[in-house]
């Protein structure tokens, strides 16, 4: 089921896509839904991909596909979008900002956090990876997350959700989204993601001793794992972490 403000932006990405054949910016969608900042529209968006009518397309800024439309509007009938251009401050939720004045420009944070999402790079979460005891070796993409040109480099980049506590001292906990640029070698001293025997993935610091890899945990419950080199293929380097609070 969803919201009103969520079938109004569903149905005006649709129809702005069956007119030009590509989506609309944050800032149409913005002014076709009348709300007064475009972290409102990123939530609308969030909330539609988490039910499944929509899909942001992986590694490309604000592309979207419909994959359904529901049956029915909820609730009666509403006119046409009535565009609007006013700008407003922080707190803006689906329905719009209360004590929001006309003209007034959006406080810097709130300025780069909409820049932010306008810019956001979609990544796709391949599956979970273990900072502990090495679990299943990474899976297909389950979903996408959005992240910040500015925390990722240049290369093909994935996500993992991490499972355990073996890199906490790192920063890294359980719960977190690790994002891992793709490439198959790593200085030491890096936190990467292992596949061991080809069979077991786990997140954890590499470091080279003489002709074998040590893959070392940010924990001292747990022991340092000395491998040969045949039995370990590097899958990429973390370069950024998403933490939900």
């Amino acid at each position: 089921m969803l919201t009103r403000k969520q079938h109004e932006l569903l149905t005006f990405i649709h129809e702005r896509m069956r007119e030009s054949g590509v989506p609309p910016s944050f800032d149409e969608m913005k002014e076709a839904l009348d709300l007064k900042s475009k972290s409102g529209i990123h939530r609308l968006i969030t909330a539609l991909e988490e039910r499944g009518f929509i899909r942001r397309l992986p590694y490309r800024a604000r592309a979207l596909e419909i994959l359904r439309m529901p049956e029915a509007p909820p609730g009666p009938p509403r006119g046409r979008f009535s565009p609007s251009v006013v700008e407003g401050g922080r707190g803006a939720a689906a329905g719009g900002a209360r004590g929001a004045k006309p003209g007034r420009s959006a406080p810097p944070a709130e300025t780069e956090r909409e820049e932010d999402y306008e810019r956001a790079v979609n990544i796709p979460v391949m599956g979970r990876i273990a900072a502990g005891t090495p679990i299943s070796a990474i899976q297909n993409p389950m979903h996408t997350i959005a992240v910040s040109p500015d925390f990722i480099m240049g290369g093909e980049h994935y996500a993992l959700e991490v499972r355990g506590d073996s890199m906490v001292e790192a920063g890294i906990l359980d719960g977190d989204i690790v994002v891992i640029r793709k490439q198959d070698v790593a200085n030491t001293g890096d936190i990467v993601v292992a596949l061991i025997d080809d069979e077991e993935a786990t997140l954890k610091r590499l470091r080279r001793r003489g002709s074998s890899i040590a893959l070392e945990a940010a924990n001292p419950s747990y022991e340092t794992r000395v491998l040969g080199p045949d039995r370990v293929k590097i899958q990429g380097r973390l370069v950024s972490l998403v933490r939900r609070y």
